[in-house]
């Protein structure tokens, strides 16, 4: 069957009413085509799990996380699960987007546009190409 799933839709939209202000403020910038014309949404679902901000035409996750996330193991299986469906994930730190707001639109244009391809695992930025892991 075809069509929103009605669960994953409520829980989608719960999510997009609690965005922390890395996410509100980051949001403003891709939404409606605003970034080289990519489209992006947020809160898209991947299997069970919600993507922060998605680009379908380009299989791009951007996740917006805090320093706790930095060695997380339920975020390892997360990005395991979403790089073996084909997403590349691209995880950016709330305080770079709070005080580097540039710099993490051009890394996501970099990505968009191809000119990023190899995986970087950094303490504060990783990003995972599709089925590419540590």
């Amino acid at each position: 069957m075809r069509g929103p799933e009605p669960k994953t839709t409520q829980r989608a939209r719960m999510l997009r009413q609690s965005d922390n202000d890395a996410e509100a403020k980051l949001w403003s910038e891709p939404r409606n085509r605003r970034l080289n014309n990519f489209k992006f949404v947020r809160q898209f679902p991947i299997g069970r799990y919600f993507a922060d901000f998605a680009c379908r035409e380009r299989s791009l996750v951007i996740e917006i996380d805090g320093s706790q996330h930095a060695e997380s193991r339920r975020d390892t299986i997360r990005d395991e699960f979403m790089t073996a469906e084909g997403w590349s994930i691209a995880r950016f730190w709330n305080i770079d987007v709070l005080t580097d707001m540039p710099a993490v639109l051009e890394t996501i244009v970099a990505i968009c546009e191809g000119r990023l391809t190899e995986a970087i695992i950094a303490r504060d930025f990783k990003f995972l190409p599709a089925a590419c892991l540590e």
